[in-house]
């Protein structure tokens, strides 16, 4: 059997491979960060109950945000070695499974947009440069956690029209303080952060809503994709579900650039699959 994981930090996607079938299932996202082996463990058990035989051979192929060094593939590794233990075990960051489902073999750009963000260099087979991503703390521009903490930042300071500030009083349902007290008291604070883009979704052909997107992006754009040698020649790829979503904008901020958009995923599994299937054997 092979399995293929796709994980962000808010839900994975799982797809298991035999020669006669194919299955998808879901969890939670695990995110090294924010997780430890005991709670990936925890959930996989919780999730798969009856529906996996654990104890079968596979070859699993993980690619998860905040895989970024050994340390933290081990977190993952174990995890899943605690439920799989006969599996060989394969842990990637999401930056190359991001480039493999929007690039395939050939040389471009590719960018996650979800509740973070990243972007790589990738020239066909490797992942041959990246801009840091300083998380949500310092950065994740363009991010469902960016978008987030701008649009929370207008509410508090009374900076958003009033049409706008009633209709988010209503979504949050629960005041200011259930915001405050959510951010630094609940875990983790980037997804919450990142659920208020289901707000902005709503309502994004507000001309405020649209400046938000668009300073965003553009900050996304400028500081972390420009800075790649060939950008202007290069396509520039996407996944996640912020980019899915809000790809006009995106579209907007590369055409005014002069550069070039390619496709955008909100879920790459199925593109991963078709990757393992043509090029890993």
């Amino acid at each position: 059997m092979k399995v293929i994981v796709d994980s962000g930090s808010t839900k994975a996607d799982w797809k298991f491979i035999t020669s006669d079938s194919e299955t998808e299932l879901n969890t939670m996202g695990f995110n090294p960060v924010f997780h430890n082996s005991d709670q990936i463990e925890r959930e996989i058990l919780r999730a798969f109950e009856g529906k996996v035989d654990f104890s079968q051979e596979a070859d699993i192929y993980f690619y998860g945000s905040g895989c970024w060094d050994q340390k933290r593939k081990l977190v993952i590794e174990n995890g899943l070695k605690r439920v799989f233990p006969q599996a060989s075990i394969d842990v990637h960051h999401d930056l190359l499974g991001a480039a493999r489902a929007t690039c395939g073999s050939l040389p471009g750009i590719s960018c996650i947009i979800g509740t973070g963000s990243n972007t790589c260099l990738y020239d066909g087979k490797d992942v041959i440069d990246n801009v840091t991503n300083l998380g949500y703390l310092c950065g994740d521009e363009g991010s469902g956690t960016h978008l987030g903490k701008k649009l929370i930042r207008h509410y508090f300071y009374r900076e958003l029209p009033k049409e706008l500030e009633k209709s988010l009083e209503e979504f949050i349902g629960g005041g200011k303080q259930i915001v405050l007290d959510t951010v630094y008291s609940g875990t983790p604070p980037n997804v919450y952060l990142a659920s208020f883009t289901r707000f902005m979704s709503e309502h994004m052909d507000h001309p405020f809503i649209q400046r938000i997107l668009y300073r965003s992006f553009a900050e996304f754009v400028d500081r972390h994709v420009r800075k790649y040698h060939g950008h202007m020649s290069l396509q520039v790829h996407f996944i996640g579900s912020i980019a899915y979503v809000f790809q006009d904008m995106l579209k907007i901020v590369l055409t005014e650039r002069a550069m070039q958009y390619g496709i955008f995923i909100k879920q790459p599994i199925d593109n991963l699959v078709q990757y393992h299937r043509e090029f890993v054997n």
